[in-house]
């Protein structure tokens, strides 16, 4: 049976969990979000993405209800949540510090918002076994937070948040304190335990790859302002401004000046845009290129894993000449810097599919970086 593909925010019948609204937060004369608005969807893994100081850690405050919006409101289910105190919210915030009990064990700290709801004795248990299970932390029950690992340790904190059952999660940098690998495991953990719960997860982070990872939805934030929303494969692939191409992973960003190419009938890499960039090179082609950007300038954004590295003159829509600078072995890929005839410094990223001592080129070698008609994107400038 095909999979239904959840995109709740497709559909004009689907109502939001949650709605910013106008939402304006000043701190004296800092404007912290500037007239912000926004729908999260009930069962959505929603990131929140940008550097530091861009709004996203107190957009999830106000959330929690640590913050109250200078302006605008904030809806949970359809009801105004600016005048309900963070504990009457049916919302659990997971710290990065995650914020355990030392002197109980790991069963209690699970069981201590239940306890203190006043839920009797036979729930707890019930539903703190579930949390263990969920978590796959059954065998490390009766220990204490010190005797277990960082990567133990933010489960615990994840199935403590859990057990009350809130609609919504809050994550603050829930993965910053782990190693690389422990981080790159504990997000498929948390993808999993998000998606058997079904609670709305709303993550803030700085790291890409976590948000690109994790979220259904990804929202990359600056100054206030969310300036895209979009799943993770469209936020890379179409980016809507030359801050989210340069803000989300590795991107060449060359600027020119946009033509109108003519479309020629049954050729699908006719048409589109070809820039301009720079005295004594060929224009770069776009077929994909919106044409209402003819005649102004532009950048053309294109990922380094997009273009080809040769020695010879290869038979593609667009032909770089360059020099190789530096190259970057990462195991499996290399980033190949390449300096153009103009100066211009550009990236090209190859997989490593033959072992180090067969690869043909190397530092100083004369080269030749290639993409396709429909490999770039355009942008306006």
């Amino acid at each position: 049976m095909a999979q239904t593909i959840f995109a709740p925010w497709d559909d004009p019948e689907e109502k939001p969990l949650i709605e910013f609204v106008n939402v304006t937060k000043r701190f004296g004369d800092f404007t912290a979000i500037d007239n912000l608005s926004q729908q999260i969807y009930a069962r959505e893994f929603f990131a929140l993405l940008g550097p530091s100081g861009c709004g996203k850690t107190t957009m999830m405050r106000m959330l929690a209800g640590f913050e109250t919006p200078t302006e605008g409101k904030i809806l949970l289910g359809g009801q105004d949540i600016g005048a309900i105190p963070p504990n009457k919210r049916s919302v659990n915030m997971m710290f990065q510090s995650y914020a355990l009990f030392p002197h109980l064990s790991i069963w209690e700290n699970i069981a201590f918002g239940l306890k203190r709801e006043g839920k009797d004795k036979e729930f707890i248990q019930a539903r703190v076994d579930e949390m263990l299970r969920l978590t796959r932390l059954e065998a490390f029950a009766r220990r204490k937070p010190h005797q277990i690992s960082g990567g133990q340790r933010q489960r615990v904190a994840l199935a403590r948040s859990l057990a009350k059952a809130p609609k919504l999660l809050l994550l603050d940098e829930p993965l910053g304190a782990l190693d690389k690998k422990l981080r790159e495991e504990t997000q498929f953990e948390l993808m999993d335990i998000q998606e058997s719960t079904g609670t709305t997860f709303v993550i803030v982070t700085h790291d890409q790859e976590e948000a690109m990872t994790v979220a259904s939805r990804v929202a990359v934030m600056d100054h206030g302002k969310i300036i895209q929303v979009a799943t993770p494969q469209n936020i890379y692939e179409a980016p809507n401004s030359v801050y989210v191409a340069d803000f989300i992973g590795d991107v060449n960003l060359i600027k020119g000046q946009a033509k109108a190419r003519d479309i020629v009938e049954g050729d699908d890499t006719s048409g589109g845009l070809e820039l301009h960039w720079g005295e004594g090179h060929a224009p770069l082609v776009a077929a994909n290129g919106d044409t209402a950007l003819a005649g102004k300038e532009v950048v053309l954004a294109l990922r380094p894993e997009k273009m080809s590295i040769s020695k010879e003159h290869p038979a593609a829509a667009n032909a770089l000449k360059g020099k190789v600078i530096d190259i970057g072995y990462l195991g499996n890929i290399s980033t190949y810097h390449v300096e153009l005839d103009n100066g211009t410094m550009v990236k090209a990223q190859i997989a490593n599919t033959r072992r180090v001592s067969r690869r043909q080129i190397t530092w100083e070698d004369e080269v030749w970086l290639s993409f396709s008609a429909t490999a770039a994107i355009v942008l306006e400038g």
